[in-house]
């Protein structure tokens, strides 16, 4: 049985982690050169409106997300 400061020290690192990636994502997120312009990254433009659906870019953000978490949580585990 785990005491329970140790799984709160668990979670505040895993928390603190994503924040981390989250930061560094948002800070050198123009510099990546595919993201936002994917394939499946839908642009509208009518007459003063746009609109960005970027769907591509959140499946991809989204199976690296899960990759890296699940490695994180075997590896605390």
């Amino acid at each position: 049985m785990l005491d329970p400061f140790e799984s709160f020290g668990k979670i505040l690192a895993i928390l603190g982690g994503f924040l981390l990636l989250t930061g560094i994502l948002i800070y050198f997120g123009k510099k990546i050169p595919f993201l936002g312009k994917l394939p499946g990254d839908f642009y509208f433009k009518i007459s003063e409106t746009r609109v960005f659906i970027p769907i591509a870019t959140c499946i991809v953000i989204s199976i690296v997300l899960t990759i890296l978490l699940n490695l994180i949580l075997r590896i605390l585990k």
